[in-house]
């Protein structure tokens, strides 16, 4: 599996990691006011390697088949057969391992909200097939993220990272509505449902704007509750202008630039909120 962990990690599409992983940092140092311990970051970033792998991998596994008839899905590593079955299902496994591991490595509460974590990163395959709120769905998948990484540092439920992943959800959900315009058609030959599937690229596109513009005013509501410094809102202002940059790109008629739109902006974004809230904690 050594030899083929390029193929495994193209079919994961291990460069999106940049989406998330900044949000499940932004929960630990936001938890630590500072900077975790070694453990603490070592284990989380495996924790998140592990659940984000797992998620993208199983459903890749669930959608084989609509892969296979997706003429753009069609050349990924596993529908081409450039990557097995079973290296696939045994990649699954490895990362559900690791996840347990990790949490196991940081404290009791991560380790019994381990299995939680994977039961919603396995709805999102499934409810596809049946409801356009798999959007909700990716969000609440990807807003775990930053919830993680807090309890990950205190072994505590709270009130405040659920507000962050609140953040990350609609943050999330927007920007996946957008992504799926791109397969309008194909989805809607696939039986697949999406919003812009079921019910036109220019009213996802409003649904997706609606979806930021709550984003940003959770990014004000999570500065102001956790009393963040000049640089945290510097950071939100620079992502506001962004996700309305991202959003001027895109007409129902035109979605030329919707790669730009999805991949340099977004990961730009979660990039700078990290930044941001980073450095707020030491002004």
């Amino acid at each position: 599996m050594l030899g083929k962990l390029p193929l495994l990690l193209e079919n994961i599409r291990f460069e999106q990691s940049i989406f998330t992983l900044p949000f499940a940092y932004l929960g630990m140092v936001l938890a630590a006011r500072g900077l975790p311990t070694a453990e603490q970051f070592l284990w989380i970033t495996v924790a998140m390697f592990g659940a984000r792998s797992y998620g993208m991998s199983m459903n890749r596994l669930v959608d084989l088949e609509l892969d296979r008839r997706n003429p753009r899905a069609s050349v990924r590593p596993l529908p081409s057969g450039r990557l097995t079955l079973r290296d696939t299902v045994l990649f699954t496994m490895a990362t559900v391992a690791l996840l347990l591991l990790a949490a196991w490595q940081l404290n009791p509460l991560c380790l019994a909200l381990a299995p939680v974590a994977l039961a919603v990163l396995s709805l999102y395959s499934y409810v596809k097939r049946v409801s356009w709120l798999t959007h909700g769905v990716l969000g609440l998948s990807l807003g775990g993220a930053p919830v993680g990484g807090w309890i990950g540092v205190t072994g505590q439920l709270a009130w405040e990272p659920a507000l962050l992943g609140l953040t990350v959800l609609t943050w999330a959900a927007g920007f996946d509505i957008i992504y799926a315009c791109g397969d309008t058609a194909e989805d809607r030959a696939l039986g697949i449902h999406t919003l812009p599937a079921d019910l036109g690229i220019a009213i996802a596109l409003v649904v997706s704007a609606l979806c930021h513009v709550t984003t940003v005013g959770l990014l004000v509501a999570l500065g102001h509750v956790l009393a963040l410094s000049w640089p945290y809102w510097l950071g939100v202002l620079v992502a506001a202008l962004l996700l309305a940059y991202e959003h001027s790109l895109l007409r129902p008629t035109d979605l030329s630039r919707l790669n730009v739109a999805f991949f340099r902006v977004n990961g730009l974004i979660s990039v700078l909120v990290f930044a941001g809230a980073f450095l707020s904690l030491y002004t």
